[in-house]
């Protein structure tokens, strides 16, 4: 007989930090219903800062930072002990506008990652208890990404954001994360060894952030293969969370009964991380309506989440929670 616990109730009985990303855009839009607040806080245990923390909503020009929606999203967590997800440091993609039309030096560039990551992370000592310091610094082949920061400080950007960031939030876990790197790949391997240089070279790293897009049946992870790539990553000390977690399906080859289907996956995976020691898992939004794959591409399906465009919890919701049951 199913319960009437939430996940939460279910996640914290299991040691499970069950999370989903929230953008500051569920106030505005839902002034009058707080519905989004509500389920996030009610059914989760944990919040990610979707996009406010980048540094593109963050940085509207070169000098002024807008931490509106930051500070909303974070004090949200906060009141409602919520473990707070800050995403991300440095990342290459959702700069702001003015970034590349600047004209700096190698020098500019690194003072003023230095002063982006002490400022950003300093404000939320305290408060946000994971970053995302590192966001999809590897390319799909494996090798490094040519990006502003690379180009500018090569490999070593990466060991000096994250010495930075734990110069200013010593008690925050500090964690690479990327997409594509959810089971052995060829972008995998390029990751694990990454880390395992940084690791060498005594960067204060804590984790792996494994994104588990799940986005056409046909390129879909399986359990047993995230499993293997959990053990590896952990084997090098490191912890291992799913971070972005939701699962969509080609429009034109859609399975009978989807919602079925996306909810024995969701099952499975979870399952998965339990069973190696992935202690985390984060959906990319809290309800449908939020996601972003709806402007994304429309080729998919956009119904990737665990509660509807009412609010209301879908079956993927049901078969977390008869999981979590079953291991209480």
């Amino acid at each position: 007989m199913e319960s009437d616990k939430t996940l939460r109730e279910l996640a914290d009985e299991n040691d499970l930090t069950l999370g989903a990303s929230i953008t500051a855009d569920a106030f505005r839009t839902y002034p009058d219903d707080p519905a989004v607040a509500q389920t996030l806080t009610r059914e989760f245990n944990a919040v990610t800062t979707g996009n406010a923390l980048k540094m593109g909503p963050l940085r509207p020009e070169r000098y002024t930072y807008d931490f509106e929606d930051a500070d909303a999203i974070v004090n949200l967590g906060v009141a409602n002990d919520l473990l707070v997800r800050g995403h991300a440091l440095v990342w290459h993609n959702q700069t702001p506008g003015w970034f590349y039309p600047w004209e700096y030096t190698d020098d500019q560039l690194r003072t003023f990652l230095r002063d982006h990551i002490h400022t950003v992370a300093g404000r939320y000592r305290g408060k946000v208890d994971v970053w995302d310091v590192v966001n999809e610094a590897v390319a799909d082949d494996g090798t490094m990404r040519e990006t502003a920061w690379y180009d500018a400080m090569g490999e070593e950007y990466i060991d000096l954001a994250f010495q930075w960031a734990n110069e200013v939030a010593p008690d925050a876990d500090l964690f690479y994360n990327d997409y594509g790197i959810d089971e052995i790949n060829e972008k995998a391997d390029g990751v694990y060894a990454l880390l395992e240089r940084l690791l060498d070279r005594g960067v204060p790293i804590d984790g792996v952030g494994l994104q588990m897009h799940a986005f056409r049946a046909q390129e879909y992870v399986t359990p047993e293969a995230l499993g293997e790539n959990i053990r590896r990553f952990k084997d090098l000390g490191l912890d291992v969370h799913v971070t972005e977690m939701d699962v969509a399906y080609d429009r034109e080859n859609v399975p009978e009964d989807h919602l079925e289907h996306q909810a024995q996956y969701y099952r499975d995976i979870l399952e998965a991380c339990l069973d190696n020691g992935c202690d985390t898992l984060v959906t990319w939004g809290v309800h449908d309506t939020a996601s972003w794959l709806r402007n994304y591409d429309q080729t998919i399906t956009d119904d990737p989440l665990l509660f509807d465009e009412d609010f209301d919890p879908k079956p993927a919701y049901f078969a977390i929670k008869d999981l979590l049951e079953s291991r209480v």
